[in-house]
């Protein structure tokens, strides 16, 4: 199973600033799961390739992705309330 996720920002910084913040170096995947995420241009893409058959694991990688994106973003938007204009 194999799943491409692109998520696009309004710029390069921000995109950065998300794909740094869920591609953390030192998380540990199964030897059948492998997630790999990038910057291009002002996009955050993100490869998962699941080779087993469990796909209840596959959908809570993705799940799992996703609300770490949700949390990079919300935190870039408190960040922005407070930095001055």
């Amino acid at each position: 199973m194999e799943a491409k996720i692109r998520l696009v920002y309004s710029d390069q910084l921000e995109a950065k600033s998300v794909a740094e913040a869920i591609s953390p170096d030192n998380v540990k995947t199964p030897r059948c799961l492998t997630v790999k995420t990038s910057r291009i241009g002002n996009s955050v893409v993100t490869l998962i390739k699941y080779e087993d058959d469990n796909l209840m694991t596959f959908m809570a990688t993705i799940d799992d992705l996703l609300s770490c994106v949700s949390v990079a973003e919300r935190a870039l938007s408190t960040v922005r309330k407070f930095k001055p204009s």
